[in-house]
């Protein structure tokens, strides 16, 4: 057996993995493995803090000094001096705390995009049809980006902000124990009303996210759909729902807006310096405490002021974060109920195919193909012939395990397809469908697509057996020309001997062409209907065709109907026997 270098499509290598189970456990997992730039930061919030507390305390102590009964002024340049050099220090660890967050956002964002992309391309083809682009795009780029902002700023004020709420505890009780009594007051009410603000805020970052995501696959919609809209001249109604959905997300952010506006703890500070003052000037009326004390105490309850005011902030993007979270794990552990089966098998393929009492439904219970059995031999050509809606495409998506057969059996060489290495069947089938895509690069990098790393003399060949290489030489820059998005700068006959001289390069063992010149001149058929020819010698090959001329060269010709086979054989025979085959001649 020969061996697959190619990745497997549903379980692609990661370098780590995670627990999906909760959007906090998950995001805790990714923060965790740079525990260092958590400490980074855990410290830098930490001298932050301690140094920021060093101030009121040492401008109490000058106040001391200058009111005692014999004022001592030397010691005001000592203070100043420790008081400077503290906050030049101080400015250093913010610098740490800040470049440690900002550095673990992105290494977190980092690690995310990879987890997510990943996932989404070993999704099935049964999730992307149902899955919309803008929905998926919102939440690749935007919910990402809040999980970033909940690290910086969100995690890094957060730590920061904790930290400047617990300094009072360790700085206060040197001047009396008594005046823990209002930082104290202030913490749990704090909590309290934080507690209060998150369980309130996320249903609404919820709605944020949600509503954002709605509005993006709308616009991804019209975007993808903008030459029908502009050609029925549905501006003005596509505009009207645009404003309907941009609209959900402003209420939603003008709720969220409403919320921070109500924080709580704004209302409690103010209490708390009024109360921690009037208990201050209490004890100093009584002698306990010293004028210098109440300063340092008073500079010191100033020091809620950052927790306080960053908090509805930092909790409204960890909120977000939490939200973006939420919304990406959902899309990763969607199920896709299909899987590589490395363990498969993986060897050469001949190019055999066979149906057996094969059904197939996209929703349960409504059959698209039911009862499907023929045999095809390896290097015949098959053309499936049917009406619109017989279930064509889908048979045919059944063989490289596009989807899966709920009941019955696909085999290729004896071999059914479940049991085969999901790679190894893939690279070895290819299907070239009637809406070719094509990405925005080279034509030299499209052709060469499925198969990177191959040297230039190989690309042109393989255009060459498909007729391309006349059209791609009358371009400026040749084989390095860009095509647009979608191939939009190319006719349709052009797309399709690309998309032929693709499947040339990686020269499959069974090729399946998709309705794939039903839009073309009679001028350009003949140029592919040669590349056909030459790609159907020596391989299986399958044809969806209306076009008569392909169907008579057919060695085996199967025909749909309902979900159903009504009739196969060659040409002749169907002539003869089948009244279906013969009115499409008619026709």
């Amino acid at each position: 057996m020969s061996t697959v270098t190619l990745p497997a499509e549903f379980t692609l290598p990661r370098r780590h993995r995670s627990d999906t189970s909760h959007p906090v456990r998950w995001v805790w997992q990714h923060a965790v493995r740079y525990w260092y730039i958590l400490l980074m930061l855990f410290v830098g919030a930490l001298g932050n803090a301690a140094l920021a507390a060093v101030v009121p305390v040492l401008t109490g102590d000058a106040f001391n000094a200058m009111l005692a009964p014999h004022p001592d002024t030397s010691v005001l340049l000592p203070l100043a001096l420790i008081i400077g050099g503290s906050q030049i220090i101080r400015g250093v660890l913010q610098l740490g705390r800040n470049f440690g967050a900002e550095l673990m956002a992105q290494k977190v964002e980092r690690d995310i995009r990879d987890e997510l992309y990943l996932s989404l391309l070993g999704k099935s083809m049964t999730f992307h049809n149902l899955q919309p682009v803008g929905d998926t795009m919102a939440r690749a780029t935007n919910d990402v980006r809040e999980v970033n902002y909940m690290f910086s700023p969100g995690v890094n004020l957060v730590v920061g902000s904790f930290l400047f709420l617990v300094m009072p505890f360790f700085f206060v009780e040197q001047y009396s124990p008594w005046l823990v009594l209002t930082p104290a007051i202030f913490a749990v009410a704090y909590f309290i009303s934080l507690i209060w603000y998150l369980r309130t805020m996320s249903p609404i970052t919820d709605e944020v996210r949600g509503s954002f995501g709605e509005m993006n696959t709308h616009l991804s919609e019209v975007l993808d759909g903008v030459e029908i809209m502009k050609g029925a001249a549905q501006e003005t109604s596509e505009t009207e729902r645009f404003v309907i959905n941009a609209r959900r997300v402003r209420d939603a952010f003008v709720r969220q807006g409403d919320l921070e506006a109500r924080f709580i703890p704004n209302l409690l500070l103010g209490l708390a310096y009024a109360g921690g003052l009037v208990h201050a000037l209490m004890l100093f009326r009584a002698g306990t405490i010293t004028l210098g004390a109440v300063v340092a105490y008073f500079g010191i309850l100033r020091m809620l002021e950052f927790p306080t005011f960053s908090s509805s902030f930092a909790y409204t993007q960890i909120s977000l974060g939490i939200s973006g979270a939420r919304r990406i794990i959902e899309l990763i552990n969607r199920e896709t109920n299909l899987d590589q089966n490395a363990d498969g098998f993986v060897g050469s393929m001949r190019g055999e195919i066979e149906f057996r009492n094969v059904c197939f439904e996209y929703n349960e219970g409504e059959k698209i193909l039911e009862d499907i059995t023929f045999k095809v031999k390896p290097g015949q050509t098959v053309a499936i012939v049917g009406q619109t809606g017989a279930g064509k495409t889908s048979l045919v998506k059944l063989i490289n395990r596009t989807y899966d057969a709920p009941c019955g059996e696909v085999l290729v060489d004896g071999v059914a397809v479940r049991d085969w290495n999901l790679a190894a069947l893939r690279s070895q089938i290819s299907m070239i469908e009637q809406d070719i895509f094509l990405f925005s690069r080279s034509i030299a990098d499209n052709i060469a697509f499925g198969k990177p790393g191959v040297t230039r003399d190989v690309v042109e060949a393989a255009a060459r057996s498909a007729q391309a290489d006349e059209f791609i030489q009358t371009f400026e820059n040749g084989y390095d020309t860009v095509i647009g998005e979608r191939g939009v700068t190319l006719s349709g006959g052009q797309r399709q001997r690309l998309a032929l001289a693709r499947a040339f390069l990686t020269d499959p063992r069974i090729l399946i062409l998709d309705d794939s010149t039903s839009a073309i001149d009679s001028a350009t058929e003949d140029k592919i209907q040669r590349a056909i020819a030459a790609a159907a010698k020596g391989r299986t090959t399958i044809l969806i065709t209306h076009r008569l001329s392909q169907i008579r060269w057919a060695d085996l010709i199967i025909v749909l109907r309902k979900g159903r086979i009504a009739a196969i054989g060659s040409h002749d025979e169907l002539m003869k026997t089948s009244e279906a085959y013969s009115r499409i001649f008619r026709e």
